[in-house]
């Protein structure tokens, strides 16, 4: 079965734009994301094209700051310490990757715990970490929500997660876990790979490798989760090989139309959480 995460995003954007009507008349005050941008990876004006039209839709505020690729880290700060302090912005994300001269976790940490609508900074990932209430990263958090949309049990379930990267990897393992799932992280230099992905009762695959994870690899009525996104000629793909791989799980995300989705709708309902904390709104 497909999990449509399109479908599911569409219907959270409705939910989503409600209650930022409701709130924004209540109080006056409009939600705001700032939006800070390198264009070091051509990839990211696709992502950032995203989350300026879903947060329009949504009523959000957002706004993008572009910034040269030549700026150097302690401006990059300064700016961001600018938008710290700045009332209208409730949230903050630094579109990744950075160029290389700058120091990505030195970035993030710089702003603000609760504008940080990434999850990235390491206030939050360690809140995560001792399963105390944070604003979580947006891809596993949205990943979650999936699974609990279409009724599928978490707890007691062997996890895993194909992927260690603090983005995705390590936080979706950290959000299984304080599901109760039984949660292997596996990587690039896991050995016998094939003989723990087969034995997943739900597989996460993030490695960005097109088509790795093949039919051999899945075991059957497993539920995988494909966070991938490869460009192969014209056409986008994910990490799991979608086509085999779907005749023998139970569910299945598609590549565009799953994960992604979810990605952006996660990341506006944390500025929405992070609007009113700052706002001091049950």
């Amino acid at each position: 079965m497909l999990l449509d995460g399109k479908a599911y995003s569409q219907k959270l954007k409705e939910e989503l734009k409600k209650e930022v009507e409701a709130l924004t008349n209540e109080t006056g005050i409009t939600p705001g994301l700032a939006i800070v941008c390198t264009n070091y990876a051509e990839a990211s004006k696709i992502y950032v094209k995203n989350k300026l039209k879903a947060a329009k839709y949504c009523n959000i505020f957002a706004s993008l700051i572009e910034v040269s690729l030549d700026i150097s880290e302690n401006d990059l700060i300064a700016l961001i310490e600018k938008l710290n302090k700045d009332e209208k912005y409730h949230g903050i994300i630094v579109q990744l990757p950075l160029p290389p001269h700058i120091n990505e976790q030195r970035i993030i940490n710089a702003i603000d715990e609760k504008k940080d609508v990434d999850g990235f900074g390491i206030c939050n990932k360690g809140k995560l970490f001792c399963g105390m209430p944070t604003i979580n990263s947006a891809t596993p958090q949205g990943i979650i929500k999936l699974l609990e949309e279409y009724n599928i049990e978490i707890a007691s379930k062997h996890a895993v997660v194909v992927g260690r990267s603090n983005i995705v990897g390590k936080p979706m393992a950290l959000m299984l876990l304080n599901k109760n799932a039984t949660v292997t992280i596996c990587h690039s230099k896991t050995k016998n790979l094939k003989s723990i992905t087969s034995k997943a009762d739900i597989l996460v695959v993030a490695i960005g490798k097109a088509n790795f994870i093949t039919k051999d690899m899945v075991k059957k009525h497993a539920v995988v989760i494909d966070v991938g996104t490869n460009k192969v000629g014209n056409k986008l793909c994910g990490d799991v090989d979608f086509k085999k791989v779907a005749k023998k799980c139970s569910y299945i995300t598609p590549v565009p139309g799953g994960v992604g989705p979810l990605t952006v709708v996660s990341l506006l309902e944390n500025t929405v959480i992070a609007y009113k904390k700052i706002l001091n709104i049950e």
